[in-house]
């Protein structure tokens, strides 16, 4: 079977075009002359980066803004999404970090029931910045895999970078898988879970957020880092994606399973894990698989509450920044 890159090399020949690694991210070779705007934009793939060239004589003001999707449960906007803020400022302890809510309607609901929203929407944030004097922005995206929402985040991108001398996106926590030279985001996230030790009879599901977005894909392949890590007893499930609980609880029958451990596989343990996960509704996830007749126990804890899986976050932050700077 031939390797990726000696496909690539295939298609350089017919095309004349081959993508260079570097620094976490991807541009065209220099003996591409003068690509179109569409090529250009086809080969930005990992940390995205912009110059103004009509911005370079301005001083450098500098800011990182992360974007979180946000949630109502403050518990956990200070355990997870503050957190992980604060790690972040501390490796960059002389500029400014600005956290956005790329979610309205949840700065919305917290302004109702706290009388009042410190975060605002990424839009607010950087026209702020635009107002202050600000001329370089890095985005940090703590989205958790490259769907939707970091695709709002990539939108801002386009839409602001202009407005600053020079701007930069990091990407999600689960981005790249090995290919090529490029690290394996998806197993170090696995394998920086606090999963429990491996119990025959028991299995583990974790509830992922799922997305209409084809990087639902990436479910399948963290299953299958799962599975390289011999963890045979974790698996992976989606709220409004592929798969389902079903897809699952009728399978841990079958192999004989009595106990099961439901987690979170999201930044956050908000509205998701302690309704659809963890609540006492008929309808949520405990109840159905205890109707089954399965020993359930859940774990409430966002994957922003780990230590390790905030270093990760930072080490995106780093590369964001890296890329803003150079």
């Amino acid at each position: 079977m031939k390797s990726w890159k000696k496909l690539l090399a295939v298609g350089v020949a017919c095309s004349s075009l081959f993508f260079a690694h570097a620094e976490a991210a991807y541009t065209l070779n220099e003996e591409v002359a003068n690509p179109p705007a569409a090529l250009q934009m086809a080969t930005q793939i990992g940390v995205l980066s912009y110059k103004n060239p009509d911005m370079q004589s301005r001083a450098n003001k500098d800011a990182i803004v992360v974007l979180s999707f946000g949630t109502t449960f403050k518990d956990q906007r200070t355990k997870s999404i503050d957190a992980t803020a604060k790690a972040i400022q501390a490796a960059h302890p002389n500029v400014k970090v600005f956290t956005a809510f790329t979610s309205h309607i949840v700065i919305k609901h917290i302004a109702e029931a706290e009388g009042s929203c410190d975060y605002m929407t990424p839009e607010d944030t950087l026209k702020h910045l635009m107002r202050e004097g600000y001329t370089r922005v890095a985005l940090v995206s703590l989205s958790v895999v490259p769907g939707m929402e970091y695709k709002y985040d990539v939108a801002l991108f386009h839409e602001y970078k202009t407005q600053f001398k020079a701007m930069s996106l990091g990407t999600p926590l689960m981005y790249w898988q090995g290919q090529e030279n490029q690290p394996d985001d998806v197993m170090q996230v696995m394998q920086s879970l606090h999963l429990p030790a491996y119990k025959k009879g028991t299995a583990i599901l974790l509830m992922a957020h799922g997305t209409p977005d084809p990087s639902n894909a990436y479910y399948s392949v963290m299953q299958e880092k799962l599975r390289a890590m011999k963890r045979n007893d974790v698996h992976i499930y989606t709220v409004e994606g592929w798969p389902r609980l079903e897809d699952w609880a009728g399978k841990m029958k079958m192999h004989k399973v009595e106990k099961i451990i439901l987690m979170p596989l999201m930044m956050v343990a908000g509205d998701h894990a302690n309704n659809d996960m963890a609540g006492d509704e008929e309808d949520s996830h405990k109840m159905i698989l205890q109707k089954m007749g399965f020993k359930v126990e859940t774990r409430l804890q966002g994957l922003g509450e780990s230590k390790k899986i905030r270093s990760i976050f930072v080490e995106h932050a780093n590369e964001a920044w890296d890329a803003l700077i150079k």
